[in-house]
């Protein structure tokens, strides 16, 4: 835990794992995670005991129609209860101390980029392969990077901040637009307008801010590693939004890991000594069979094709 996590973000978090126990049941690695957490703070296990009471009463009360909840015209589910409560029930909810959240998840498939208009008068763009979970409350709108990455175009609330969660990474913004990218041990992000800063959760360092234009990684301890510099960069890293790869120096390896995001065929390098050439061009994200046959033409290789691989092979015997 940081000095940042505040008694009503635990309450939140803890009806959180209340409705997720819920939904998908008390399977091994749920409850791991969950204990995981709760060793993170001793004031945790508390609010999750509260969160469960709530919860309980929740379900006498749908099962009963008493007060506070009217008896419903047919049955409703404690999800949806949670989700949608007004009136007394909310008041009820806020009374006892838990928050009520109201959370979406949208999700993409390889190679699909959805646009997504979220309830604040935000939006999310979200990339292929990728997850995320938005959970909007009183104090504070959350969203969760659960794999791939997202851009984000935030609508200006200053009572109620805009924070990503990407692992242990937290990116946040009032009004402003930025992407995160989650990777195995941190996240890129990137600004397009405003400010935002990023910070690790349980790390020492402060937060520390990038504004538009600037890009950076930040690892784990919040160590902040730039990574681009000047609107036009980063503009180039986000055409995915648009279904293009602009490459303006990248070398062929990361051009190939690129195109091998959003395409079941993969491009595979025969060749190492070919990885490190620099290419240049805007492609579709869904051509990776063009892409191939530019390869083979600026770098003079061999360019087979075949059901799942496209193989990038040695140069031509000139």
């Amino acid at each position: 835990m940081t000095d940042r996590e505040k008694a009503e973000d635990i309450e939140a978090e803890a009806a959180r794992w209340v409705w997720r126990l819920d939904r998908d049941g008390r399977a091994p690695e749920l409850e791991a995670q969950l204990e995981a957490w709760l060793a993170g703070d001793a004031r945790r296990r508390g609010a999750f005991l509260k969160a469960e009471s709530v919860w309980t009463l929740l379900d006498r009360a749908r099962e009963t129609g008493s007060r506070p909840l009217a008896r419903p015209a047919r049955p409703v589910s404690r999800r949806a209860l949670l989700a949608g409560a007004g009136g007394a029930i909310a008041a009820a909810m806020v009374g006892a101390g838990v928050l009520i959240l109201r959370e979406e998840r949208f999700s993409t498939g390889l190679g699909e980029v959805r646009r997504v208009p979220l309830g604040d008068g935000s939006a999310v763009a979200i990339n292929t392969a990728s997850a995320v979970e938005v959970a909007f409350r009183r104090t504070q709108r959350t969203v969760r990077l659960r794999e791939g990455e997202a851009w984000f175009q935030v609508a200006h609330d200053v009572q109620r901040p805009f924070v990503v969660e990407a692992g242990p990474v937290r990116v946040r913004a009032v009004g402003t637009a930025f992407s995160v990218r989650r990777r195995a041990n941190g996240a890129d992000v990137l600004v397009t307008e405003g400010v935002v800063e990023v910070w690790a959760e349980g790390a020492t360092r402060p937060p520390a801010r990038l504004r538009a234009g600037q890009g950076a990684f930040v690892d784990a301890t919040a160590v902040v590693r730039p990574a681009l510099a000047g609107p036009e960069a980063v503009d180039r890293k986000l055409e995915w939004r648009y279904g293009k790869i602009d490459l303006a120096g990248e070398t062929l390896g990361e051009a190939v890991a690129d195109f091998n995001r959003y395409n079941d065929r993969k491009l595979v390098i025969a060749d190492p000594g070919i990885a490190s050439e620099r290419l240049y061009g805007a492609f579709n994200t869904g051509g990776p069979d063009a892409f191939a046959a530019a390869v083979g033409a600026s770098l003079g290789v061999e360019v087979e094709v075949r059901d799942s691989e496209i193989i990038l092979g040695r140069r031509r015997a000139s």
